[in-house]
């Protein structure tokens, strides 16, 4: 029999539009059996059915500039103060960039985010990628993205007026949490690039890592966090513990814990796109066409910043199988 307390929290979400999950009521449907899990996978399902139908939306991801961050955050391949090998190098060039978006186009993309390790961009770099927005806006059906670290007033307001729709901006986890992932810029510095990039007209695309060591409670810390600062758009991503990294030693969270994480986020976020990003092929191997089925309507599809994805063909074809459709 299903779980009678997830069952009506759910009922209430899909019967009223403005019914919001309240943080007492998401603590409750934390899942502490096999059995919780999938009643709260079912009844996010019955959530994403009611408000994010179809077509399923999906974002690929351009590694624009890679390597030496002066950030510390624990599970980053390309923080300075790892050791991890990865690609270093530059801002690559507008026509570089260009070519990737039509490529990732050309497999079956619907958005585009260009992608860039360190604290910020100057102005000259914002230059570029502004290049970039405006060619691609004339030249294809891109929905354009970008996310380059902390944000100034003026370059958001750059970033828009050539044509990027959404900047993102991941929080990565709760800000009771933080201090043990990153110690080189602080919560409210996020939040404050997530403020500006908003005042200027652009959605806002933020989420977190799970499997990084946080508790349940945080994970929930997190969601009413993203909902108070209302992004438009959150990430789920999974740890993909990388040699070299502070992270490296620790093991990918099972399945269905991973599910059940996507689940919650959708009773908090009924009305927002849920793309499941980085680490799923590691975390959720045989069960990553559950995560429609655990509420997300989204997938980040190709390779990621410093490690491969799965073929876009692969995942199409997933998406199919279940009867879901692409724009």
């Amino acid at each position: 029999m299903i779980n009678c307390k997830i069952a009506d929290i759910a009922e209430k979400i899909i019967s009223f539009d403005d019914w919001k999950t309240s943080h007492e009521q998401a603590l409750a449907l934390i899942p502490n059996t096999e059995e919780t899990i999938l009643d709260l996978i079912g009844c996010a399902n019955k959530i994403r059915q009611r408000f994010k139908v179809q077509p399923v939306f999906r974002c690929g991801i351009v590694n624009a500039k890679s390597g030496r961050c002066a950030e510390n955050c624990a599970f980053c391949a390309q923080s300075a103060h790892h050791r991890s090998a990865v690609d270093i190098y530059g801002l690559r060039s507008a026509d570089e960039l260009v070519d990737e978006g039509l490529r990732l186009a050309a497999a079956g993309a619907t958005h585009y985010g260009i992608v860039t390790s360190g604290t910020a961009l100057n102005e000259s770099e914002i230059d570029t990628v502004c290049r970039v927005a405006e060619r691609l806006r004339a030249g294809s059906g891109l929905h354009l993205c970008a996310s380059l670290g902390l944000l100034s007033d003026s370059a958001a307001r750059k970033l828009k007026a050539a044509g990027i729709d959404r900047y993102h901006h991941n929080l990565e986890t709760a800000r009771s949490y933080f201090d043990q992932i990153c110690t080189t810029h602080s919560y409210d510095e996020m939040i404050a690039t997530i403020r500006t990039a908003r005042a200027a007209g652009l959605e806002v695309c933020s989420g977190g890592i799970f499997g990084m060591g946080e508790s349940w409670p945080q994970r929930v810390e997190l969601a009413f966090q993203l909902r108070e600062l209302e992004v438009d758009s959150v990430p789920v991503n999974f740890l993909n513990p990388i040699p070299g990294t502070r992270m490296e030693g620790r093991s990918p969270l099972p399945p269905l814990e991973a599910l059940a994480c996507i689940a919650l986020f959708r009773f908090i976020h009924p009305h927002r796109d849920i793309t499941v990003c980085g680490g799923r092929e590691l975390t959720l191997k045989d069960f990553q066409s559950w995560v429609f089925l655990a509420g997300a309507n989204g997938l980040m599809v190709g390779n990621y910043l410093t490690t491969r994805g799965r073929g876009i063909e692969t995942d199409l074809e997933m998406i199919a199988a279940l009867g879901l459709t692409v724009s």
